[in-house]
This record gives structure tokens, sequence and C-alpha cells, in this order.
């Protein structure tokens, strides 16, 4: 029965704090945090690597299946510099490492048995970036201990597995990337005005502007002679604590 109570008892305070904090009359946190101009703040979250392949389709002859992604589930971890322009308007720098794998399918390579052959098929692309974003942020009013905000940008990042001055290329194994790429970031979230600190979950969609292939010495390669372009897209899903 104690036990009973005591989770009741529990269980009541919790909704009362959570009542507290977003009802219509809310006990204001940090009612001035805005006001600073220039504040710092770290990000943890998780982002989905994708590719974009522009091909070349002048061969009528020439196996033009698309190359298959198979994408994975990776890991982001950063800093935020925050610059206040004004009420509703913020400049951030968000350097961060990112952490990501995309296994590549290429179309024509079978056993005699007609399997699928990894050995000369699959790549897997390990990629780690030090990826840094300039946004600006742009927020509504402040609605009690709540902001929801949308967020724009562009960025560069560092491909540290990029293999771009690898001698080897795909005949030996070896799937290679330019180490430098430029991209344009769009994106949503909502600050959370907490005791201690401010809480912001957001997602966002980030998208190459730069190629990222770096193609195989041979022009006729299976593997890279059809691609004309390879750009990165991907999906950044983080949580900021400021």
């Amino acid at each position: 029965m104690n036990k009973t109570l005591l989770c009741a008892l529990a269980l009541t305070l919790c909704s009362y704090s959570a009542f507290s904090q977003f009802n219509e009359n809310p006990i204001i946190n940090l009612e001035n945090f805005d006001k600073q101009p220039l504040h710092w703040g770290y990000f943890l979250g998780v982002n989905q690597y994708d590719f974009k392949f522009d091909y070349n389709r002048y061969d009528s002859q020439q196996d033009l299946r698309d190359v298959q992604v198979n994408k994975t589930i990776g890991f982001n971890v950063g800093l935020i510099g925050d610059l206040r322009i004004n009420d509703y308007m913020n400049l951030r720098l968000e350097p961060g490492l990112y952490y990501t794998q995309r296994d590549l399918y290429f179309p024509g390579f079978y056993n005699t048995d007609g399997t699928f052959n990894e050995a000369d098929g699959l790549r897997e692309v390990k990629s780690t970036y030090i990826h840094v974003p300039l946004l600006l942020k742009v927020g509504t009013k402040r609605m009690g201990n709540i902001k929801p905000y949308i967020v724009g940008g562009f960025s560069s990042s560092m491909n540290l597995g990029s293999n771009e001055s690898s001698r080897e290329d795909n005949r030996e194994g070896k799937f290679r990337m330019k180490k430098q790429a430029y991209y344009y970031e769009i994106g949503f979230g909502v600050d959370f005005y907490l005791y201690y600190f401010k809480f912001s979950p957001s997602i966002r969609g980030v998208f190459a502007l730069s190629d990222e292939l770096k193609p195989d010495d041979n022009p006729a390669s299976p593997w890279t002679g059809n691609i004309n372009n390879m750009y990165s897209r991907a999906i950044f899903i983080n949580l900021t604590f400021e």
C-alpha cells in the first residue's frame, strides 16, 4: 500500500510539474536566456545518409540498372555557438563529428549459379565526416516555455574515410570519394525552456551541392563508368542542450 501511495504521489507531482510548464500561465523558465548576445551548447543525435546518382545514359548496350544503396543509422555529436541577431533570428555554427555507413550494390556482378557476387559487387562505404554548418535559425514568438523554429543554411564537410588519394580503386576493392563536399540544409525544431537549460529536438534535411565521386582510373569501369555524378543526402535528428 505504501508503494502504491508513493507512486501515486510521484505521478501527481510529475503531472503538476508538466502542467505548470505548458498550461496557459506557466512558470517561465530561463526568462532572459534569449537576450544573451552569445551562448554555447552541444548536441547528440542520429543520422541516415543516402546517395543520389546521376548516370551517363549514352550507351544503350550498357547495363543501366541503378546502384542500390543500403542505408544505416549513424551517430552525431558536436558543439553549438549561437549569435543573437534579434528576438526572432540567430546565427549558429554547429561543428560536429558524424559517423555513417552506406552499402553499395553494383549491378551486373553475379556468380555462375546466378547469386550475387558480393566480393566484386558490394562496397561498404564507411564515412566519418567533420561537418561544419553555418545556419540561420528563425523562431516564432516564445509561447510560455516553448518556441518553434525553422533553420537553414550551408555547410561543408571533410570525409576522413574518402580514400581520394589512394592509387587503388574498385578493381582492388577500394571505393573512393572526394574528401571535401558542400551542402545546403533545411529543417525545423522546437525549443523547450527547462529549469536549468534549453532543450531542443530538431530534424534537418541535408543535400550535397558538389559531386563526391572519385571515379575509377579506367573510364569504362563496371563500377563507376556509368556514373556521372554522386551526391550525398541525409537526415539529421539532433537533440541540443544549451
